[in-house]
């Protein structure tokens, strides 16, 4: 019996000894095995299919080995189905895109330097890769907007050399001012804007609404229909027909002197203008300015120096 338990030690003993040497040898060959690497951002785009159109940009505009390099960045990725809605809304093709002169220059529009994850994103300017700003606003029930029309839907794809936000629509910087977006449409072949760029003019105020990225302006601007029945409500037949002082405190009392986007408001906020003393109240249940109505969609409309929002009726202050 002793001999039996004396072979029995031993025989438990020796297989503990191949079990630790057994356990040393695996985590010698896990140490040997290197660790798979993160993909860079290029990679990790290309590997998603809703990104195909974004990444073939990308190669086509030469942006592949920048964006693959140390960053860090963050990518705001328009998906398939984004660039599709730009291209439908812009009359333009796939391959017009791919080989605009301005293609690099509108990717680098969507990029950031630094590692930004959706805990650290918050409204307000953010000066992109291709040196020109672009807006971030978060709505009232949390969601994150770019520009005033463009909508973070999914966050934190994480890469080596960075984290990626997916967009649903393509985001572009503006290239003209209130100002210049005015007296476009006063002009275009269906005109808008025509009474408020005759006010504009009359009260010496073009200057005031024209600009670029330094300054930040908000226009409640009132339609050709709302100048024709402030004329009525007056008893005028024009612009030219009010008095100057007057026409000129009413032009500043639609001008905020901050670039609010729709997704910026709070109801009950009090808005200040230009006409020192004199702030705006908004209505979002009834989509009010005072007693304005905001005309969707006919709002965001993004300036350099500003944003305008179309109303249908002129503010008087009191």
């Amino acid at each position: 019996m002793k001999k039996f338990n004396m072979n029995l030690w031993r025989y438990l003993s020796l297989s503990l000894a191949m079990m630790v040497m057994i356990a040393f040898t695996s985590c010698d060959n896990d140490d040997d095995e290197p660790m798979p690497e993160q993909a860079n951002v290029v990679e990790v785009l290309g590997g998603d299919i809703n990104f195909n159109t974004l990444t073939t940009a990308v190669i086509a505009a030469g942006l592949d080995d920048d964006l693959s390099g140390a960053g860090p960045f963050t990518v705001f990725a328009p998906t398939n189905d984004a660039f599709g809605d730009f291209l439908s809304d812009n009359s333009l093709t796939s391959d017009e895109l791919i080989g605009s002169a301005d293609l690099s220059n509108t990717l680098r529009y969507h990029v950031v330097s630094g590692n930004i994850a959706s805990g650290d994103v918050e409204a307000g300017a953010v000066t992109s890769l291709s040196g020109d700003k672009f807006y971030i606003s978060i709505d009232p029930d949390g969601r994150v907007w770019i520009n005033g029309n463009t909508m973070v839907t999914a966050v934190d794809k994480m890469a080596s050399n960075g984290v990626i936000h997916t967009l649903d629509y393509v985001i572009t910087a503006p290239t003209m001012s209130i100002a210049e977006i005015a007296v476009e449409n006063s002009t275009s072949s269906t005109p808008e804007f025509t009474q408020l760029v005759a006010a504009l003019t009359r009260a010496g105020l073009v200057d005031a609404v024209s600009g670029d990225s330094d300054d930040d302006l908000t226009v409640f601007a009132p339609t050709d229909a709302a100048f024709e029945d402030l004329y009525t409500a007056l008893g005028v037949s024009g612009v030219d027909e009010i008095d100057v002082d007057l026409l000129t405190d009413v032009l500043m009392y639609h001008v905020v002197p901050a670039r609010a986007f729709s997704q910026d408001l709070r109801n009950e906020a009090s808005l200040p203008t230009l006409l020192e003393g004199s702030n705006l109240t908004v209505d979002l249940p009834g989509l009010m300015i005072n007693e304005s109505s905001l005309v969707p969609p006919m709002l965001n409309i993004h300036a350099t120096n500003g944003v305008i929002h179309v109303i249908n009726k002129v503010i008087i202050p009191e």
